[in-house]
Formats: C-alpha cells, structure tokens, sequence
C-alpha cells in the first residue's frame, strides 16, 4: 500500500506541467475527439518514457537532465506561437492538431518521466504497476486541464485564449531559462 501511495504522489507530480500545459492548450479552440487523443498520447508516452529511463540506465541521466528543460521550453514556445496564429481564424474554427503536433506535446511533457524510470529501481519492485499509474494519472490530468481550459474559453471568450498563450510563453521561457 505505501509503495502504491508514493507511486501515486510520483504521478501527480509528473503529471503537473502536463496539467498546467494542457489548461493553455485548451482555451484554443481543440476539438473534444483531439482532447482524448491528446490525452491518450500522453498517458501512453507517461508509460514509455519511464519504460526508456529504466532500459537506458543512470548513464545518460546528466545529458538528459541538462537538456530536458530546453527542449520543453522550445516546444511549449512553438505551441504559443501555433496558438498566436490561429488567433486571425474564425472563432468557431476548431484547432486539428496534428498527431506530430500531439506526439511532440508528450514527449515535451512526459521527459521528466525518463529520468523518473532512470530512478524506478529505487522506488518500487512492481515496475509495470507504477508506470501504469503514471499513464493513468497523467491522461487524466492532460483531459481535465483540456476541458477546463475549453470551459474557461467558453465562459470568457478570447481573453482566455490570451490567458493560454501567455501561460504557454512563460513557462516555455521558464524552462529554457532555468
């Protein structure tokens, strides 16, 4: 029961940015078909990454852990960008990300997670069962922060898709800097 506790609490927190990053990414118009699939992607890549982290092994934990934030940071500042873009659509026009556009999103996301798995040794003996609660646990939060980020658009029309945009600058900017 501990270990399914703190497999639980490590899942939440990896599935933080992935909340945050989706509350953004939701005011922008996504379709409910793409929230699932984004969130599908998610989860899966949250059960892959740690997957990786655990084949791969402590060796490449320096060069990941010195380029993990960059990498975030410049994808989270194109998706601000795309999202600045479709600002000049038509309101009622839906967003169609790309499944390119879903897979870079999660692999932005979920980088933590492969230096989680590098670790996975040390916090659990049941592997499969703790990677499957980091899949749930971050497509859940991935969904719910699409819906409230498409409720929030919903309720206060564009200025939460300047909310989101913004959201998405700073923390890009964050991790490039950090």
């Amino acid at each position: 029961m501990v270990e399914f506790f703190s497999a639980f609490l490590i899942a939440i927190a990896l599935s933080m940015d992935t909340f945050s990053l989706s509350l953004g990414l939701g005011t922008s118009n996504i379709s409910k078909k793409d929230c699932f699939k984004l969130s599908l992607i998610v989860g899966v890549m949250h059960y892959v990454m740690p997957s990786l982290g655990l084949i791969v092994g402590n060796s490449l934990v320096t060069f990941f852990a010195l380029n993990s934030n960059k990498l975030l940071g410049g994808i989270l500042l194109f998706l601000a960008i795309n999202l600045m873009l479709n600002f000049r659509k038509e309101e009622d026009e839906k967003i169609d990300l790309s499944y390119l556009g879903m897979f870079l999103f999660a692999f932005g996301v979920s980088i933590d997670a492969f230096s989680t798995g590098l670790g996975l040794d040390a916090i659990t003996n049941s592997k499969v069962f703790t990677m499957l609660i980091f899949s749930l646990t971050s497509f859940s939060f991935t969904l719910l922060g699409l819906l409230i980020g498409k409720f929030a658009k919903e309720m206060v029309g564009n200025k939460a898709s300047v909310f989101g945009v913004l959201l998405l600058i700073c923390l890009g900017l964050y991790h490039l800097f950090i």
